[in-house]
């Protein structure tokens, strides 16, 4: 590590995303702190350290950013990758499993915040780059949970971003769409099934494989996660992959109705 070197901390970085943006940020010239519940098992790309956290615990994030103080420090950029999909019809979730997703997806996120803002407010800089999704900004049927909680990481970052812009403070967005990564298999089903929705759960299941499957590399969205980190004027939010660009695009153009049957014709559902 160099005396200029600037520090980012990834949490989720043991595969998908998340490693692939500790690995292009290393590469961007970064020292990269990257966490996971269990790191031991891993071997750390150059460039990468991997530290033991866990996002739902407030004692497990307060230790695990003065670590990184303490060895490196300072903070540069904090990117929250951490998360966990759920799929099912939103009446099929108990209040339980939705409170733990929100747990992880939200309150995980402003955990984190709440940890580095101190550190990056006293050094009069840092980026927290937060990764939402395209659900973040548009309906998806039969992810109803894992959808609120990307719409509520996005409200949190565009209001946070206002209140810490003028102590040097950015608070940015990354969207992505469908990514070739083992999401479904580590999401969240819904515990109270039932029969009146198992075959719309059914279809999106099958959706969800098709597009993941033909979705695009993780490193796609690194790149776009490093240009937030890097540019010297960046923007709020950026899409990450062709179909986030194009169902940006179509929402921001399209009027209402059309759009509400665009949706329904994604997740081939009923007009």
């Amino acid at each position: 590590m160099t005396a200029t070197a600037q520090v980012a901390l990834v949490t989720g970085a043991s595969s998908g995303i998340g490693k692939a943006t500790a690995i292009a940020l290393a590469a961007a010239g970064f020292q990269v702190i990257g966490t996971g519940r269990d790191t031991a098992r891993l071997t750390a790309p150059a460039g990468v350290t991997y530290l033991d956290l866990d996002v739902t615990s407030d004692a497990s994030v307060a230790s695990a950013v003065q670590q990184v103080i303490d060895r490196f420090g300072r903070i540069d950029v904090l990117v929250n990758n951490a998360g966990v999909g759920a799929t099912g019809a939103a009446e099929e979730f108990s209040i339980a499993q939705a409170q733990g997703v929100f747990d992880i997806n939200v309150y995980g996120v402003i955990r984190m915040t709440k940890a580095v803002l101190p550190h990056m407010r006293a050094q009069g800089r840092g980026r927290i780059i937060n990764v939402s999704s395209l659900s973040g900004f548009v309906p998806s049927p039969f992810m109803a949970l894992y959808v609120s909680t990307k719409h509520a990481v996005e409200g949190y970052s565009q209001s946070l971003d206002h209140e810490v812009r003028e102590h040097g403070v950015r608070v940015l967005l990354v969207e992505p769409g469908p990514i070739n990564t083992p999401f479904a298999g580590h999401s969240v089903v819904a515990d109270t099934p039932l029969p009146l929705y198992a075959a719309g759960r059914r279809n999106y299941d099958e959706l969800l494989e098709q597009n993941l499957r033909s979705g695009d590399d993780p490193a796609v969205v690194a790149k776009v996660i490093v240009a937030a980190a890097t540019d010297r004027n960046p923007k709020l939010r950026r899409t990450a992959g062709a179909t986030a660009r194009t169902i940006s695009a179509v929402h921001r153009l399209a009027p209402a109705r059309t759009f509400d049957r665009v949706i329904r014709k994604f997740n081939r559902m009923p007009s």
